[in-house]
């Protein structure tokens, strides 16, 4: 099972309570999914093939220093951290990818496999660099489409855990991924 297997109203309550101020809830809410993030960025990393250096440690930790880098956090909810967490997870790969390509000037691109997340079967290596733009060209179409890849893609949740997150049917999650899959591989090979 992928990240949502932490007690989903546990961790809730964590994140209310740290964003009332209390440090030690939040530490409890990291503890209580690190280890399940830790598993899917290994997950999300396995396929990257020969560009990709980052051990998916250092991801977790990157992601969640930029995640927790700000003062008080403050998550809504459970759908609210997973989809933060994705985001980040996404910016250090991102960051990672241009500053090896700015390095080697275009050497070092990071290549990561759409079907490297559940359900998935794209096949290609995708370059973070032009996934990152075509998911920013995709938010200002539809942003829940993109949240939806964030929380499969980079988080790494089926589309049962990923509908729980959201509070959407799983079909409903399913439809709006096979169109951002199929969005996302037009825009890739354009």
């Amino acid at each position: 099972m992928g990240a949502a297997a932490s007690d989903p109203g546990e961790l809730t309550q964590l994140l209310a309570l740290w964003g009332q101020g209390d440090a030690q809830s939040g530490e409890q809410a990291v503890a209580l999914v690190y280890h399940e993030l830790k598993r899917l960025a290994a997950s999300l990393l396995s396929g990257g093939g020969g560009g990709v250096t980052l051990q998916p440690t250092a991801l977790v930790n990157e992601a969640l220093i930029k995640l927790l880098g700000a003062a008080a956090q403050n998550f809504d909810n459970r759908a609210h951290f997973f989809g933060a967490a994705g985001r980040a997870m996404r910016q250090v790969l991102v960051d990672r990818a241009r500053r090896r390509s700015s390095e080697k000037r275009g050497s070092g691109e990071m290549a990561l496999a759409l079907d490297d997340a559940p359900d998935v079967s794209t096949g290609d290596q995708i370059d973070v660099l032009e996934l990152d733009a075509a998911l920013r060209q995709l938010e200002a179409l539809d942003p829940s489409q993109v949240r939806i890849v964030e929380l499969r893609y980079f988080v790494g949740l089926s589309i049962e855990e990923t509908a729980a997150v959201l509070n959407l049917h799983p079909s409903a999650v399913n439809r709006e991924w096979a169109m951002a899959r199929a969005w996302l591989k037009c825009a890739l090979d354009a």
